[in-house]
């Protein structure tokens, strides 16, 4: 479990992996109900001036919610996420169902920028973004987190 007291400002979050193939945009169009061509629909990207299907920013959006739901655990609390996208990524091709070609993933990496209590809640902020494989950032984000704070639990 995370502790406030195990937190200092500049510490890495765990980075997390994700892929996105045109396989995981069709699972995520049906489960977001974002059926918008330009993320599934060569012909209409490319009439749009993009080229290419472009990965849903808030698929991006949740991956970094994810980065910082899973780091937080069980007793943390995500209070806020926000996210501003700052330029497209594309699925790629997959050589096979189950295997990634190399250097198809992008990486999801974040770190605390700011830690205090407030209102008696024991509160950490965090910087992250999307990373893809060449060390671009696409996405930044922005998290304040409530954590579970040691001293509080010894006093009950």
């Amino acid at each position: 479990m995370l502790y406030w007291e195990d937190v200092e400002v500049g510490l890495e979050i765990p980075p997390l992996p994700k892929v996105a193939t045109t396989q995981k945009l069709v699972m995520w169009a049906g489960a977001s109900g974002d059926f918008n061509p330009l993320h599934y629909d060569s012909e209409f990207a490319a009439s749009q001036g993009i080229g290419r299907p472009v990965v849903h920013g808030a698929l991006k959006c949740s991956w970094l919610g994810h980065l910082v739901s899973s780091w937080v655990g069980d007793k943390g609390k995500l209070k806020k996420l926000s996210c501003q996208y700052q330029d497209m990524d594309y699925p790629r091709t997959m050589a096979s169902l189950t295997a990634p070609r190399e250097r198809e993933s992008w990486w999801c990496k974040g770190k605390v920028s700011k830690k205090y209590i407030q209102n008696g809640e024991h509160v950490v902020e965090c910087i992250m973004w999307v990373e893809d494989s060449n060390r671009r950032k696409t996405t930044q984000g922005r998290a304040t987190i409530a954590l579970p704070s040691k001293e509080a639990e010894e006093e009950k």
